[in-house]
């Protein structure tokens, strides 16, 4: 293994010279040589995630280098590295680059924490699926062509469900990618702190040049900035200088700029007037999806029938799946068990214990009640303004809420109504969610309610 180790070692000073120091310490650094044959060189990565990374993105390279080093070409094999009974269980603190996941300390490089970005969430760790399809292809469009396109991006929905691992990976997607690029990005609370410590320590040119000469400004709840005249003055300022330049903006919130109180309405124009998009509820296929994810980038031995548990019991918020994950591991290396079924419901006892079942008639119930109708009423064919609205809001709430029925069947429960009636409906009050508070705050307060949450 000498001439290997060697041979690599000459591959791995020339590529590190060729690349960013955050592509070679987040990506290239962990490869190994396993074998070298002459015409094929094998190299090891610690994990699923990392080898597909660098196949997907620095395969032609490493065989390009390596091809400068011997003479001619050779083929690079990508394996990954088995686990040996030495290693160290993964323990309650272990994180994986999952979606949603709150970020942790970042891996420490210049690069990023300049930018204050997590290595960890990148777009190769995210699960794509239907309820995150359009935000993600508009984030990576933004990542390749940064002030290009979607300018400003505005991505919305529920916390846990991605946001903030999708700002992480562009800004990770444009370090790696265009070296010369500054990223900034912070939490809304971040950056009011900033404000707040310029102001009174009598820095704020040094504040606005630190945001204001950035190329990529990734700001994360921007609902926070409601109510806070100074702050929303100074992002106003800082957007407009940052778009006259062609730089680019991305911002997340879990409401809409029309459903944000207090904004002020040339700020809030500025941000409706790139693209809007929105972050929904996984399915449960990609809950699934996202727990074996995180169990083969863990080396976590997850039987089906666990994750199926886990991925039933949690519906809406991808922080805690990975949260269940984690706890049912930890229990199992602290107890030396085998994960299982058993195993998970003991540890997961009180997964939906406090959650009443969500059914048709208790949304139709909750609905009547809040509204001051019958269930009857709601069901029936009646059209005054206030029963239309409860109307609509308990089919919205049906189809929001009862992953398991379709258009036609939840027409079929108000009087056997054509199903494009409900589809209507649901469009419908989506839309005004987004631009009448009252409304918006009426259908979370009965989505709460009908959860077990207020």
């Amino acid at each position: 293994m000498a001439d290997v180790d060697e041979l690599w070692a000459q591959c791995a000073e020339s590529l590190r010279e060729q690349v960013s120091d955050n592509v070679w310490s987040l990506t290239l650094r962990e490869l190994r040589p396993v074998d070298f044959t002459g015409d094929k060189l094998v190299l090891e990565a610690p994990n699923p995630l990392q080898r597909n990374r660098v196949h997907d993105r620095y395969l032609q390279l490493v065989e390009d280098t390596l091809a400068t080093v011997v003479g001619h070409r050779v083929e690079v094999e990508l394996a990954v590295a088995t686990p040996s009974d030495d290693d160290e269980p993964a323990d309650e603190t272990t994180q994986s680059p999952m979606v949603g996941v709150a970020a942790g300390a970042p891996r420490e490089s210049n690069e990023s924490h300049a930018a204050r970005l997590d290595p960890r969430f990148t777009f190769d760790a995210f699960v794509s699926a239907s309820s995150n399809r359009l935000p993600l292809a508009a984030a990576q469009t933004v990542a390749e062509t940064p002030g290009k396109a979607y300018n400003p991006l505005f991505i919305y929905g529920a916390s846990g469900l991605g946001k903030t691992h999708l700002l992480h990976a562009i800004g990770n997607y444009v370090q790696d990618n265009y070296s010369r690029m500054r990223v900034l990005y912070v939490t809304t609370e971040h950056f009011l702190n900033d404000f707040i410590d310029a102001i009174r320590s009598k820095t704020t040119l040094g504040f606005k040049r630190q945001y204001r000469e950035c190329d990529v400004l990734l700001i994360d709840d921007i609902q926070f900035i409601q109510g806070r005249e100074g702050l929303q003055e100074e992002l106003f300022h800082t957007y407009n200088t940052l778009l006259g330049a062609g730089k680019q903006i991305v911002l997340t919130s879990d409401r809409t700029p029309k459903a944000i109180e207090t904004l002020e309405e040339r700020l809030r124009s500025r941000l409706l007037s790139g693209l809007l998009t929105e972050i929904d509820r996984p399915d449960l296929e990609t809950r699934l999806a996202i727990l074996r994810t995180k169990a083969e980038y863990d080396r976590i031995a997850l039987p089906d029938e666990v994750a199926e548990f886990i991925a039933t019991h949690v519906r809406d918020n991808i922080r805690e799946l990975e949260g269940a994950i984690i706890r049912v591991n930890a229990f199992a290396n602290l107890n030396r068990e085998p994960i299982t079924l058993d195993l998970a419901k003991r540890v997961l006892s009180d997964l939906g214990d406090e959650t009443p079942t969500i059914t048709p008639d208790a949304i139709m119930t909750a609905v009547a009640d809040f509204y001051h109708f019958t269930p009857n009423e709601v069901r029936g064919p009646r059209r005054v303004r206030p029963l239309v609205t409860a109307r609509h809001v308990a089919m919205f709430l049906m189809r929001d809420l009862l992953a398991d029925y379709s258009y036609p069947m939840i027409a079929r429960i108000f009087d056997d109504r054509n199903h494009t009636t409900v589809i209507s409906a649901v469009e419908k009050i989506r839309r005004q969610m987004a631009e009448r508070q009252h409304l918006y705050d009426q259908v979370t307060q009965l989505r709460r309610q009908l959860k077990g949450e207020s």
